[in-house]
C-alpha cells in the first residue's frame, strides 16, 4: 500500500510515502495547471488487482468550472499506463457536445478487463475503446448531468447516477435494464466487489440494490453523502458525509461504526477508499476531507491523521464496555446514553433511551439495573413470558454512587467498591455490607430464592467466596495463590471453574476442594447450563470445549466466552455479543471411545450433526445399548434400525438372552456379513448365516460357509441361487439349477413362460409317469405353445384320457375326439357339446343343433333353433323360419318323450311351433309375391294361400307376417279370378290398415275399380266339404273348417287346395296296431271292380292311384254311412269307426300320420279315389302327387321338412 499526500502549492512536488515505514518513496511535480486539477489526493495500488485508485478534492478554481460538491475520481488499470510514466500516453479522449464544445467530465470507470472506458460527460454516458480511443456508443437515458458511474467487478453491468435523481443500471452490451429514483440528485454509486450489490447515494439517503431483490432498500442519512466505498470482502460500506462524519454500514444498511475526528464539522469528507490489498488482515480506510487532511481509520477505532506540515499522528479512542449478561439476555450501552437489551436466541432487541451517560448495567432474570451519573433505574419485564422484551421502570434510586461493579438481584442491588460490597434495597436503603480482604475482581449472581440469592465473588488474592444477600457472613469456597479473573459454577453447584491472572483455567470440586484439572490460555470460562460435565473457555483466539476429563477440543473464535447454553456459546467480540452454534461432536466422540453411551447421548442432545447422531446410534447398537441406540435412531428417523431394535426387544421379552446372536443381527444390518456369519455359527445358528448369504445373493460365500454339510442345505442353497438367477433375468441358468435341485415345477414354469419347447420335451420325457403334476404342467405349456402332439403324448403317458379329450376338443381335432368318445362313451358329452358350440360359433347352426341333439342336450338344441328361427324371421327368410319352427316342434316332441315333467308344456309348444311353421311356410309365397317383380305361383295357388293364411290369423299375427301383404295378395287374386265380393272385402279391410307407400296407389285404384264389378263370387272358387258336401263361403268366419259339419279341412301343402280327405277316429278300445291290422285285412267289398286301386310306394312316399279305365259299381260303404251329419249342429262331431268299418276299408284308401309318442296317430280316408295324394313320411304334410313329384325334382327334398329323397324313413 502506498500513500501520496500532495503539497498545497501548485508548483511544488507531491511526495509519495510508504505508510508501513513512513519513508518517502518518490515525488511528482505538479503541472502548471495543477491548481485546477487537485489540491489533495490519496492513492492505493492493489498488487493483486494491479489497479490504480486516485482520489482528489477539486481546487477553488476547479470549483468555479463544475459543481463545487463533486469529486473527481478515476480508476485506471495498469494496462492503460505505467504508474511512474507521466503524463499519460495516447490515446487521448476529448468529449464534445453537438456544437463541438468540450464537455466537463464528472466521473469515469474502466471495464474490469480494461477494454472499455465509461465517461460521465454532460447528460450522457460515453463508451470509448481503450485501444484506439474511438467512441463506441453514446448512452442516453438521463435528463440531467450525469455525476457518477461505476462498473461491477464481474464486468456484467455498470451503473450511472445523475442530477435528475435517477440511477440507471446498464448491461455490458450497453443496454439499460433498470431505472430507479431517489429524492435528491445522485452523488455517488459503488458496486460490492463480492456480491455485486449496488450502493447509490444521494443528498438525503442511500439505497442498496441487488439482482435478487424486487425493490431497492433505502435508508435515510443525517447529512449529504459525498462519497462511498466497499471493503474488499464486501462486508462493509463506508459513507463519507458533508458534515465530516464517516458512517460504516453493513450489507443490510445498518450502521456499525460512526467515525468522527476533531474539526470534522468544518471539513466535509470528499473522498474515501478502503485498502484494496487482500494480503493485509485489517481493513484500512483512507479519508480525504476539505481541510487538506488525509486520515486513516480501522474498524477498531484506531486513527491516523496526516497534516499539512507532513506529520502523521496515530490515535486510538477506547471506551470501556458497559454491559451485563444473564443466561440468554444481554444488555449493553449504545451511543453512550442508550441501553440495548438483546435476546441472544431470538435475536430480538429493545432500546431503552436514558438521555444520560450510562455508567453501569446489571441484568438478572426479569430485572434490569442502569446506573446513571445521579441515579440508578430499576426496570422489570411486563410479563413472565421468557420471550417478552418490554421493560418498564420499577424503582428509581435518586442517589449518586461510585462503584466498580453493579449487580442486581430480585429485590436488591449490589455495589462493588474495590474491597467493599454493599447490598441496597430498591428504595436505596443499605441493608448489608461486606468487607473483603483484597480487591474484588469478579462478582456474579448464581441464583437462589427471591431475596436470598447467592453471589460468587473472586478476589485479587485468589480467594473465592459465596455470599448470600440475606446473610452477613461470607462463605469461603477455596483459596488459590493467583488472582481471580473469571468465575463460573456448574449447574449442580458441585464444580467451580476459575480463570486466574496467569490465563489458566482451573476446575475444582467444591465439596472436596480438589483441583480436578487445569488448562492454559484462558481469559474467560463458562459452564454448560444443560450438561454438568461440559465447560468452555476462550483465549488466544481459540474456543476450547472440555467434557469431563477428556482432552480439550479447540476451534477458532474471536472474543470472550461469557455463556454456554446447550450447543450455543455466547461470545463478546469488541462491542458485539453473538450466539455461536457449536456442534458438540468432539466431546460426544470422546464419550463414545470409552463406551459411555448415555453420557454421549446427553452431549448429542446439546447439538450435533445428523452424521454424529448416526455414529452414536451405530456405536450404541454395537455396544448392545439398545435404549440409547433407539433414541438416536429415532432422532435420525432410521426406521430400518428401529425395526431391528424393536424385534430384538421383543425377543428379549420372550426370554432370548444370546447377546452374540443379537450382535450378529446388528452386524448383518450394518453390512458386516462375515463377522455376522461367524457370530451366527458361534451361537449355533448356521441356518441364519446361510439365509443371510442367500438373501444377499452371495452364493459363493454361502457355499464356502456350508462346506460339505447336509445335502438338504445344499439343495436349498441351489434352489435359492436359481431363484436369484430368475430374478436377475438369467432364466436358462435358473432352469438348470432348478432341475439339479429337483424343483421340476419351477423349471417347467420358466421354460414354458419363455417358450422353450425343447427343454420342456426333455423334462417331460425324463420325468416318471407317476409324477403327474409336473407332467400335467408340461402338457399345459405344450398346449399353450401349440405343440399339441407333445401335449397328447404327455397326457397318454400319465393316462389322463379326459384331459386328452379336452385337448382334442380345444384344438378342434374332432376326428380324434369322436374316435376317443366311441371307445370311451363316458366322454360323449365332453366331445359333442363343444363340437356343437363350435359349429354354432362358425354359423353352422343346423349341424350344431343336430350335435346338441345327439349329445342329449335338448335344451341347448332348442335354444339354437329358437335363435335361428328368430334370425330368419328378422331377415325375412320365412321359408327357413318355417323349417326351423318345424324342427323346434320336433325337438319339443323329443323332450316330451324323455321328460314326463315337461310333457304338457312341450306338447303345447309342439302344437304352437307346428302352427307357426305352417304360417311362415304359407307366408313365404305371399312375401315373394309382394316383394319380387315376378311370381312363380299360379293365381289359384296364391288365392288359396291368401285365404288359408287369412283364416289362420284369427287371434294374433306372428312376428314378420304382414296382414297388408296378405290382404293385398288376396284382393288382387280374387279380382283376377272373379271373386269380386271377396276382393271388395279385402280392399275394405286394407283401408283400415297402414299401407306402405308402394302399395298405396295400387290399392286405391283397386278399391275404385272393384266397385264396378258384380257383388258376388265365382261359384267355381267356392270350396266343398267332402264330408257333408256343403259349399263353404270364400270368407269363412269359422276359419279353415266347414260351416256346416265343422269338419277341419285338409289342405295340400303346395297349392293349399282342400284335399278330398276326411279324418276319422278309432273307437275306444282299438289300438293303432289293431287298426292297421284290420285295415290291412282288406275284406272284400260287395261291389264289382274290373280293375282295382293300385297302391304305389316310391321314395318312402305312400301313393294311391286310380285307373281311369275302370268302371266302378259301388254298393253301400260302411264308412260313407258314418259321414252322415245332422244339419245345423254347432259342435264338431268326429267320424268314429269301429272294427267292422276298419275291416271294410282298403289300405289304399287310408293315409296314416304315424306320430311318435306321446301323440296319437291320425287317420284319413280318401273320398275321391281318382285323385292321387302323397304324404311326406317325416313331416306328414299332404300333397297332390303331381305337385309333390315336381317339387321333389326341383329341390331334391321335401319342400316342407327338407327331408332328402335318399334318406330312409326313420
Amino acid at each position: 500500500m502506498r500513500l501520496r499526500i500532495p503539497s498545497a502549492h501548485p508548483q511544488s512536488f507531491s511526495p509519495i510515502y510508504d505508510p508501513a515505514k513512513g519513508a518517502q518513496r518518490f515525488s511528482r511535480k505538479n503541472s502548471p495547471d495543477s491548481e485546477q486539477s487537485a489540491s489533495c489526493a490519496c492513492v492505493f495500488q492493489a498488487q493483486s488487482r494491479r489497479e490504480l485508485h486516485a482520489c482528489a478534492v477539486l481546487s477553488p478554481l476547479a470549483q468555479a468550472q463544475c459543481p463545487w460538491e463533486r469529486l473527481w475520481r478515476m480508476r485506471i488499470p495498469d494496462s492503460a499506463f505505467e504508474f511512474l510514466s507521466f503524463p499519460f500516453p495516447p490515446p487521448r479522449v476529448v468529449p464534445v457536445d453537438s456544437k463541438q464544445r468540450a464537455l466537463g467530465i464528472y466521473d469515469l470507470a474502466f471495464k474490469p478487463d480494461g477494454t472499455q472506458l465509461i465517461i460521465a460527460a454532460g447528460n450522457r454516458l460515453l463508451v470509448y475503446d481503450t485501444s484506439d480511443g474511438t467512441l463506441i456508443q453514446p448512452l442516453k437515458g438521463h435528463k440531467d448531468t450525469v455525476y457518477c458511474v461505476a462498473y461491477a467487478k464481474d464486468g456484467k453491468r455498470f451503473a450511472s447516477g445523475s442530477a435528475d435523481k435517477s440511477v440507471i443500471i446498464w448491461t455490458s452490451k450497453l443496454e439499460g435494464i433498470l431505472k430507479y429514483t431517489h429524492n435528491d440528485s445522485i452523488q455517488c454509486v459503488s458496486y460490492n466487489p463480492v456480491t455485486h450489490q449496488l450502493a447509490s447515494c444521494s443528498s438525503s439517503d442511500f439505497g442498496l440494490w441487488s439482482p435478487e431483490q424486487k425493490s431497492v432498500s433505502k435508508h435515510k442519512s443525517s447529512s449529504k453523502i459525498t462519497c462511498c466505498s466497499w471493503t474488499n470482502d464486501g462486508q462493509y460500506l463506508a459513507l463519507g458525509m458533508f458534515n465530516g462524519i464517516v458512517s460504516i454500514r453493513n450489507k443490510n444498511g445498518e450502521e456499525k461504526v460512526k467515525i468522527e475526528h476533531p474539526g470534522s464539522s468544518l471539513s466535509p469528507v470528499w473522498s474515501i477508499c478502503w485498502n484494496p490489498s487482500r494480503d493485509e488482515h485489517n481493513d484500512i480506510l483512507a479519508v480525504a476531507d476539505w481541510g487538506q487532511r488525509l486520515s486513516f481509520f480501522q474498524l477498531s477505532g484506531k486513527q491516523a491523521i496526516g497534516c499539512q506540515d507532513g506529520t502523521i499522528s496515530f490515535y486510538q479512542l477506547i471506551f470501556s464496555t458497559v454491559h451485563g449478561l444473564y443466561k440468554d439476555r444481554y444488555a449493553y450501552r449504545d451511543s453512550m446514553t442508550d441501553v440495548i437489551v438483546q435476546h441472544l436466541i431470538t435475536e430480538q432487541k429493545v432500546r431503552i433511551k436514558c438521555r444520560e451517560l450510562v455508567k453501569k448495567i446489571a441484568i438478572y432474570k426479569n430485572r434490569l439495573a442502569i446506573q446513571l451519573p445521579e441515579k440508578i433505574l430499576i426496570y422489570e419485564l411486563y410479563s413472565d413470558d421468557s420471550s417478552d422484551m418490554h421493560y418498564r421502570v420499577k424503582e428509581k434510586i435518586a442517589k449518586k454512587f461510585e462503584c466498580n461493579l453493579l449487580v442486581v438481584c430480585s429485590d436488591h442491588i449490589i455495589l462493588c467498591q474495590e474491597k467493599r460490597l454493599q447490598c441496597l434495597s430498591f428504595n436505596g436503603v443499605k441493608e448489608r455490607e461486606w468487607l473483603m480482604e483484597s480487591l474484588i475482581r469478579y462478582i456474579k449472581v448464581i441464583g437462589g430464592p427471591s431475596g436470598r440469592e447467592g453471589l460468587l465473588v473472586g478476589l485479587k488474592n485468589g480467594q473465592i467466596l459465596k455470599i448470600f444477600v440475606d446473610n452477613l457472613f461470607a462463605i469461603v469456597l477455596l483459596k488459590q495463590s493467583t488472582a481471580v479473573r473469571c468465575l463460573d459454577m456448574s449447574a449442580s453447584r458441585n464444580k467451580l471453574a476459575v480463570v486466574d491472572e496467569n490465563d489458566t483455567c482451573l476446575v475444582y470440586d467444591i465439596h472436596t476442594k480438589e483441583l480436578l484439572f487445569q488448562e492454559p490460555n484462558a481469559n474467560s470460562v463458562a459452564w454448560n447450563t444443560q450438561c454438568e460435565d461440559m465447560l468452555c473457555f476462550s483465549g488466544g483466539g481459540y474456543l476450547n470445549i472440555k467434557a469431563s476429563n477428556f482432552p480439550v477440543h479447540q476451534q477458532k473464535l474471536q472474543g470472550f466466552v461469557v455463556g454456554y447454553n446447550g450447543s450455543k456459546i455466547f461470545c463478546l467480540h469488541v462491542f458485539s455479543m453473538s450466539a455461536v452454534e457449536v456442534p458438540q461432536s468432539a466431546p460426544m466422540y470422546q464419550y463414545l471411545e470409552r463406551k459411555m453411551f448415555k453420557e454421549a447421548y446427553q452431549i448429542a442432545c446439546l447439538g450435533v450433526t445428523d452424521t454424529d447422531w448416526k455414529e452414536l446410534a451405530m456405536e450404541a447398537l454395537e455396544g448392545l445399548e439398545f435404549e440409547t441406540a433407539k433414541k438416536a435412531f429415532t432422532r435420525v428417523r432410521d426406521l430400518r434400525y428401529l425395526e431391528l431394535i424393536s424385534s430384538i426387544e421383543e425377543r428379549k421379552k420372550r426370554g432370548e438372552s444370546n447377546n452374540e446372536l443379537f450382535l450378529a443381527d446388528v452386524y448383518a444390518y450394518q453390512g458386516k456379513f462375515h463377522e455376522a456369519a461367524k457370530l451366527y455359527r458361534r451361537s449355533g445358528h448356521e441356518s441364519l448365516a446361510l439365509d443371510m448369504y442367500t438373501d444377499l445373493r452371495m452364493f459363493d460365500y454361502a457355499k464356502d460357509f456350508l462346506g460339505s454339510g447336509d445335502p438338504k442345505d445344499t439343495k436349498m442353497l441351489i434352489t435359492k441361487q436359481a431363484d436369484w438367477a430368475k430374478n436377475i433375468n438369467e432364466p436358462k441358468a435358473a432352469v438348470e439349477m432348478y432341475i439339479s435341485a429337483g424343483e421340476h415345477m419351477k423349471a417347467i414354469e420358466i421354460s414354458g413362460d419363455h417358450g422353450w419347447v425343447d427343454m420342456l420335451i426333455d423334462i417331460a420325457r425324463k420325468l416318471d409317469k407317476a409324477e403327474r403334476e409336473p407332467l400335467s404342467k408340461c402338457a399345459y405349456y405344450f398346449k399353450r405353445l401349440d405343440n399339441h402332439g407333445y401335449a397328447a403324448e404327455t397326457y397318454m403317458k400319465i393316462g389322463d384320457l379326459k384331459a386328452l379329450v379336452h385337448l382334442h376338443v380345444e384344438t378342434q381335432r374332432w376326428e380324434e375326439a369322436f374316435s376317443l368318445s366311441e371307445k370311451h362313451p363316458e366322454f360323449k358329452d365332453d366331445v359333442y357339446v363343444p363340437y356343437a358350440q363350435w359349429l354354432a360359433e362358425n354359423d353352422r347352426f343346423e349341424e350344431a343343433q343336430k350335435a346338441f341333439h345327439k349329445a342329449g342336450r335338448q335344451s341347448e338344441a332348442v335354444k339354437v333353433l329358437e335363435q335361428l328361427t328368430h334370425n330368419a324371421v328378422v331377415e325375412s327368410r320365412f321359408n327357413d323360419a318355417a323349417y326351423y319352427y318345424w324342427m323346434l316342434s320336433m325337438q319339443c316332441l323329443d323332450i316330451a318323450q324323455e321328460n314326463e315333467q315337461q310333457k304338457t308344456e312341450m306338447l303345447q309348444k309342439f302344437n304352437h311351433f307346428q302352427h307357426l311353421a305352417e304360417l311362415y311356410h304359407v307366408y313365404h309365397s305371399i312375401h315373394r309375391y309382394t316383394e319380387e317383380p315376378f311370381s312363380f305361383h299360379l293365381p289359384e295357388t296364391l288365392f288359396n294361400i291368401s285365404r288359408f293364411l287369412l283364416h289362420s290369423l284369427t287371434k294374433e299375427t306372428p312376428l314378420g307376417i304382414s296382414k297388408v301383404n296378405t290382404l293385398f295378395a288376396l284382393a288382387k287374386q280374387s279380382k283376377a279370378l272373379g271373386a269380386y265380393k271377396l276382393a271388395r272385402h279385402a280392399y275394405d279391410k286394407l283401408q283400415g290398415l297402414k299401407i306402405p307407400a308402394r302399395f298405396q296407389k295400387s290399392i286405391e285404384l283397386g278399391s275404385l275399380t272393384i266397385r264396378s264389378k258384380p257383388f258376388h263370387d265365382s261359384e267355381e272358387l267356392v270350396p266343398l266339404c267332402y264330408r257333408c258336401s256343403t259349399n263353404n263361403p270364400l270368407l269363412n268366419n269359422l276359419g279353415n273348417v266347414c260351416i256346416n259339419c265343422r269338419q277341419p279341412f285338409v289342405f295340400s301343402a303346395s297349392s293349399y287346395e282342400v284335399l278330398h280327405l276326411v279324418e276319422f277316429y278309432l273307437e275306444e278300445g282299438i289300438t293303432d296296431e289293431e287298426a292297421v291290422a284290420l285295415i290291412d285285412l282288406e275284406a272284400p267289398r260287395l261291389n264289382k271292380r274290373e280293375d282295382k286301386w293300385q297302391e304305389m310306394a316310391s321314395d318312402g312316399a305312400q301313393t294311391l292311384r286310380f285307373d281311369d279305365n275302370t268302371d266302378i259299381i259301388e254298393e253301400d260303404d260302411p264308412f260313407t254311412a258314418k259321414l252322415s251329419f245332422e244339419q245345423g249342429g254347432s259342435e264338431f262331431v268326429p267320424v268314429i269307426v269301429n272294427r267292422a268299418v276298419l275291416r271294410s276299408m282298403s289300405r289304399r284308401d287310408v293315409l296314416i300320420k304315424r306320430w311318435p309318442k306321446p301323440l296319437q296317430w291320425q287317420y284319413f280316408r280318401s273320398l275321391l279315389p281318382d285323385a292321387s295324394i302323397t304324404m311326406c313320411p317325416t313331416c306328414f304334410q299332404m300333397f297332390h302327387s303331381e305337385d309333390y313329384e315336381l317339387l321333389v325334382l326341383q329341390h331334391n327334398c321335401c319342400p316342407y321338412c327338407r327331408r332328402r329323397i335318399d334318406e330312409s324313413n326313420q
